[in-house]
């Protein structure tokens, strides 16, 4: 008989199930220096990892002296979208793993993003994850709060009919750990590349334990 040491698994999306993160921040970084705010990969990466540009708007603002309309932010999504329709892929091992978890835990797993709707869609759809999230997708854009608050792990809780802290989140980022810590979850840290100091900024945020295969994951649960 297997024991389940959690009542729902909640996965962010970026970096956890879809390689999207380098494709989002290059197109970022193109857009920030064609407003003369010249940054690295590694420096844009830094600076905005984990948080929805509509968040980082007085930042960008501050450093380019431009003003950033919703139209800057509609070219925004509309660049980010082709470069995502065209490259996007899963994280390895993260179908097998959501296709596993999905059945052990009976279904009750849910993707609790901080990107748009449209966004998390999207690469649901292409990197064939749709069939074990549909209808489970919960976006920070459409709460009042965005991570690092609590709000879409709460609501994707909610709606799943359990207590957050019965769940297991899934997160890559310090500011989604600090999301999954602040809703009572345990937070296991998502970090596959050796050599750099992201474990244990995810342990200082809260995460509970790290881990580097996706793959592994089921059975952790």
């Amino acid at each position: 008989m297997v024991v389940l040491k959690f009542d729902a698994v909640l996965f962010d999306c970026d970096g956890v199930l879809v390689d999207s993160e380098p494709i989002t921040n290059g197109v970022l970084r193109d857009m920030l220096e064609e407003l003369g705010w010249t940054l690295s990969s590694d420096e844009c990466m830094r600076l905005f990892i984990g948080k929805a540009v509509k968040d980082e708007v007085a930042l960008i603002e501050a450093k380019t002296g431009q003003a950033i309309t919703e139209d800057w932010m509609q070219r925004f999504r509309e660049r980010r979208n082709e470069g995502l329709v065209a490259r996007v892929k899963p994280i390895r091992g993260a179908v097998g793993a959501a296709a596993a978890i999905h059945a052990l835990y009976g279904g009750r797993i849910a993707c609790a993003s901080g990107a748009d709707r449209f966004k998390v869609e999207l690469q649901m759809d292409k990197c064939g994850l749709m069939p074990y999230f549909k209808g489970r997708i919960f976006s920070g854009h459409e709460m009042p709060r965005s991570k690092p608050a609590p709000d879409v792990y709460l609501a994707a809780a909610a709606a799943l009919g359990v207590d957050p802290k019965r769940c297991a989140v899934i997160e890559d980022t310090e500011t989604g750990v600090m999301a999954g810590v602040a809703a009572g979850a345990t937070v296991f840290g998502y970090s596959p590349a050796a050599g750099h100091d992201a474990p244990a900024a995810l342990k200082a945020a809260g995460a509970a334990l790290i881990f580097t295969d996706m793959a592994a994951l089921p059975d952790m649960l």
